[in-house]
């Protein structure tokens, strides 16, 4: 799996003022949480980029203070003026302790449905997974080969081992609709049909 290496400050002062004062040096104030201690640190705004501006699910290790952490991103916030990155959440992985995080889902193999003229129609793009952080991964694949013209995947067909999958069971995740072409030459084929009556 990626790991994003960050290189932070220990924060010492707080309230407005210095938080201010530390956006000004484009850095981004957060917090490390759900380990033995809460870690308040800044690091530069574009040490952040490529674990805030990908679709991926990373890994983040950041080093405070000769510590390092090994943690994934929990949560974000951006001015509502300038649209920067102005605060950044992290939760540190425990080995023992479960973690609820968001896995993107990697779509594998070439529906049935798709064979034959349908079009695949994908309607979730990650699951939410509580686990132990040694299982956590990438992505979670699902396999669609099997999925049929008019036939839907949902959470509850999704296979994830070590984890509990938190969204609801019953919603559909892909789906394999009919194209408009494969409903024109249907209905041409019942016509033709009719007419041989």
């Amino acid at each position: 799996m990626k790991t994003v290496t960050i290189e932070g400050q220990l924060r010492t002062e707080f309230g407005k003022k210095a938080t201010r004062q530390v956006r000004s040096q484009e850095s981004v104030p957060g917090v490390i949480y759900g380990g033995a201690k809460e870690i308040n640190f800044s690091a530069p705004a574009k040490a952040f980029k490529p674990l805030v501006y990908t679709p991926e699910f990373q890994l983040a290790e950041v080093q405070v203070d000769g510590q390092s952490y090994t943690c994934i991103l929990k949560d974000l916030q951006f001015d509502k003026v300038t649209d920067t990155l102005a605060h950044v959440d992290l939760l540190e992985l425990v080995e023992d302790k479960k973690v609820i995080a968001t896995l993107p889902l990697k779509f594998t193999g070439t529906s049935v449905g798709v064979k034959e003229g349908g079009k695949l129609i994908t309607k979730m793009k990650s699951l939410k997974v509580k686990t132990l952080p040694k299982y956590l991964k990438e992505n979670i694949e699902v396999d669609i080969t099997a999925l049929e013209l008019n036939g839907n995947i949902r959470v509850e067909d999704v296979k994830a081992d070590n984890m509990e999958i938190l969204n609801s069971p019953r919603i559909p995740i892909a789906s394999v609709v009919m194209t408009r072409q494969l409903k024109q030459e249907e209905a041409s084929a019942a016509k033709a049909d009719e007419k041989k009556k």
